[in-house]
């Protein structure tokens, strides 16, 4: 919800800081004194455009932010373009005398276009004077899904409609590519063909290798593997007979002091690494042996895939991971050329979605029905007598959103044609229609935040407070803000904010103070009788706000 809005240098607003609580809070005040200058001022840091003609005389900028709790609905949008998720969700925007406008969220500069999607998720606006939600044919198939509960049925619709297209343009690729598919295939059956001769193991390379140095190189290994155990064996002169004696001499020693110890540690541990290694060496020797056939083999084996390395412009080790890239890529180019089962595939993607499209479209046909009653009823209570209120679903061609578009037509008094809702002429109507579906339908708010600016345009008495009573009721489940100018609808407010034009020296400004129950009283009053407040219309005042 919003929780402050901070306003500097705006119209005639010098400076203002705003407190906004939960539940129903209206904006009150003279003809003039810029009740509307709040709405103007928060649609700029959601977003909306705006020149230097908003600027305070003589400012060199205007600056407003508006502070939100952020819903859970928002952490994935706000991680997705790497805004980090605080306690608090800023929006701001700062326009200069230059005509230069700068958007931020949390202090990070965003573009408009940004500001305006995060905006659009926080709060919605209805008004005679503001953009609507309401007015778009897209979310007035929303606002009729929501309302039904078929949002996990139209998801279902959605993916459906997305596996049938691509569906279709695999097969159609397939029909299209089928002798490039052909050509492709038989290039990588040749190529296999050539690697299935070879007949490469995974690590043979290494293996061949290792093997084919070691024979090429056998008499030196012999030659020096001999001298290696000359020098080491147990003959006079030679390493281990050195470590033997000096072994025996120490140990002698050892009777006569300890610390040679260390000494004959270490000459032990050599003498016996010395005697194994002349075990290992013996081992070798008897194993090695010159073999010019092995030889030759291992040569051509070498030979032969350093060839068919060459031939295909890799290193030998890695030939056989590009076989079986190759064998991947033949599979997969054999299932695209299947063009009988491609065409199975999509048939049967129609079929499911068709199927899935039909339940909606059934579901829609219903929940209209029953909305459209709703809201025809709604509308006798709001000044729009003999009003019909109708939803038109408009077969079309086949899409991710169903076989059908939604449109909201209505009809503000007897004997009139329905009309598209965006095609209203009267904006106080308009305003009353929204505020009959934001209550009627309970999924319409998707957003936290709901404003309502002069909704009782052209109504009074007993009208005004139905409208008072249904924003009192919307408030119970969102934040509900609304400008009003109706007594019956002020005393509804859980909150109360009066909006009131000063003159001085410095020239015209609007200021907006919280009102206590003394001043709500006063205010309620002032709307009951005009500029002449009276005891009588103080009681009648403190009648409506005990009502209300």
């Amino acid at each position: 919800m919003l929780r402050t809005l901070h306003i500097r240098d705006f119209v005639i607003v010098d400076q203002a800081e705003i407190q906004f609580d939960t539940g129903f809070t209206v904006f009150s005040g003279e003809t003039g004194a810029g009740k509307s200058i709040l709405i103007d001022a928060l649609s700029l840091a959601l977003g909306s455009r705006g020149d230097t003609t908003v600027l305070r005389d003589g400012a060199a900028r205007t600056d407003i932010s508006a502070v939100f709790d952020p819903p859970a609905s928002l952490h994935d949008w706000l991680r997705e373009h790497e805004f980090d998720i605080d306690d608090a969700l800023v929006l701001r925007r700062v326009i200069d005398s230059q005509g230069r406008s700068r958007a931020f969220i949390n202090g990070v500069p965003v573009t408009l276009g940004q500001l305006r999607q995060l905006g659009e998720q926080l709060v919605d606006i209805h008004g005679q004077h503001a953009h609507q939600s309401l007015l778009k044919t897209a979310s007035q198939r929303d606002l009729l899904d929501a309302q039904g509960g078929q949002l996990p049925l139209l998801r279902q619709v959605q993916q459906a409609w997305q596996q049938w297209q691509q569906a279709e343009k695999n097969l159609a690729a397939a029909q299209q590519n089928a002798a490039a598919l052909q050509q492709e295939r038989e290039r990588l059956e040749w190529q296999l063909s050539e690697l299935d001769r070879l007949a490469l193991q995974q690590g043979e390379w290494d293996a061949i290798t290792n093997d084919h140095n070691r024979l090429a190189h056998a008499q030196a290994l012999l030659d020096g593997a001999t001298q290696a155990l000359a020098a080491l064996g147990e003959e006079d002169g030679s390493a281990q007979h050195a470590l033997n004696t000096a072994s025996h001499q120490i140990r002698q020693l050892l009777r006569h002091d300890t610390q040679l110890q260390g000494v004959y540690d270490a000459i032990e541990s050599a003498r016996i690494a010395s005697s194994e290694a002349v075990s290992d060496l013996n081992s070798y020797l008897d194993k090695l042996e010159l073999d010019p056939g092995a030889l030759a083999h291992a040569e051509q084996r070498l030979s032969a895939i350093f060839e068919m390395a060459r031939k295909f412009k890799v290193e030998p080790e890695e030939l056989p991971a590009l076989q079986q890239s190759w064998r991947k890529q033949l599979a997969d180019s054999q299932n695209m050329g299947n063009i009988e089962a491609l065409a199975q595939q999509a048939q049967e993607a129609a079929g499911q979605y068709s199927a899935l499209a039909g339940q909606l479209s059934k579901a829609r046909q219903k929940t209209s029905k029953n909305l459209t009653k709703q809201v025809t009823d709604a509308m006798q209570t709001l000044a729009m007598k003999g009003g019909v209120f109708d939803i038109r679903l408009i077969p079309g061609l086949p899409s991710a959103h169903g076989n059908e578009s939604v449109e909201f037509l209505v009809a503000g008094h007897a004997g009139t044609r329905p009309k598209p809702l965006a095609k209203v002429a009267s904006g106080g109507e308009l305003a009353r229609i929204s505020l009959a579906l934001s209550v009627i339908a309970s999924q319409a708010a998707r957003v936290p935040t709901l404003i309502f600016d002069e909704v009782d345009t052209g109504v009074g008495g007993a009208v005004a407070e139905v409208v008072g009573r249904l924003l009192r009721e919307l408030g119970e489940r969102h934040q509900v803000l609304c400008v009003t100018h109706l007594p019956q609808v002020a005393a509804r407010g859980a909150q109360h904010y009066e909006v009131k034009k000063s003159t001085s020296g410095a020239g015209t400004l609007s200021v907006i103070e919280a009102l206590d129950e003394h001043g709500r009283v006063n205010e309620v009053a002032r709307m009951l009788g005009g500029l002449k407040i009276t005891d009588t219309t103080r009681q009648h005042a403190r009648e409506m706000l005990l009502a209300g």
